[in-house]
């Protein structure tokens, strides 16, 4: 399992706003100078978590984007989730993927108990323990 670039900005870009969770919404010109990142790429990653329904978007004077609810209630996994799709280690685990193997392969029970853990920890962690420094 390998998260991109758009999955890795993401998860800053959704710690950084819940960081600043009090503030008005936050102009992406601010979250791009933030994070160092460029506008027209970040509005790209900040398109998928709208769509996803993680970040609010406002237009106008005093637009930007805010969380779509608390930080403890939006979890890693559902960030990378938005922005990478599924996440599993091995491409075989992947639900489109019909492996011939399955059947006789001795190691899909070590990727799939990998896969669970991992899974378990993003869909159990959330903003706020990452802001809150409990991971």
């Amino acid at each position: 399992m390998k998260i991109s670039t758009k999955g890795t900005y993401a998860l800053g870009i959704m710690t950084d706003i819940a960081s600043h969770s009090q503030e008005e919404a936050i102009p992406l010109t601010v979250l791009a100078n933030r994070n160092n990142m460029s506008v027209k790429y970040l509005e790209q990653i900040v398109n998928m978590l709208v769509k996803s329904n993680l970040l609010v978007s406002f237009r106008g004077t005093n637009g930007g984007y805010k969380l779509s609810r608390d930080a403890k209630d939006i979890t890693i996994g559902q960030v990378l989730k938005a922005t990478e799709g599924e996440l599993q280690t091995v491409s075989c685990l992947n639900a489109g993927v019909k492996c011939d193997k399955v059947a006789k392969c001795l190691t899909v029970g070590v990727w799939t108990k990998l896969d669970n853990i991992v899974n378990d920890f993003l869909n159990s962690t959330t903003l706020d323990d990452v802001i809150n420094k409990r991971v």
